[in-house]
């Protein structure tokens, strides 16, 4: 049997939720050996919780990935989603992505969940 593949996830974000629930749903469909944790799970792959907000995370045959990287452990192990793990991996393609993804989307959703945060940690008026 494969080694299961632990993803470790933003849970309030709703967009990396949204995501996460549709490989979740493949994996138990397909029963595949993928591993959903969310970011209180985060020392179990030796972060914060706010280290692991930042960005996916995936720990896959004991490395630990991040980013595109992440991303692309996941689609491997997704048999209908193969073709895009080998597609962001070609030379052009997956410096451009990591750009788009360490640059501007993983910086964006961070800062959404700070304002989720900081909005859960004010009281009502």
């Amino acid at each position: 049997m494969a080694e299961e593949t632990r993803i470790l996830y933003n849970d309030t974000c709703p967009v990396c939720r949204f995501e996460i629930d549709h490989y979740r749903k493949t994996a138990t469909r397909d029963a595949l050996p993928l591993r959903f944790d969310r970011l209180d799970q985060a020392a179990a792959y030796g972060l914060t919780p706010d280290q692991a907000a930042r960005r996916l995370h995936v720990l896959k045959d004991g490395e630990l990935l991040s980013g595109l990287a992440a991303f692309r452990a996941i689609w491997a192990g997704l048999p209908r989603w193969r073709w895009l793990a080998r597609l962001t991996g070609l030379p052009l393609i997956r410096p451009a992505l990591t750009f788009v993804y360490d640059r501007i989307a993983a910086p964006l959703l961070y800062r959404a969940h700070l304002r989720r945060q900081s909005n859960r940690a004010r009281p009502a008026p």
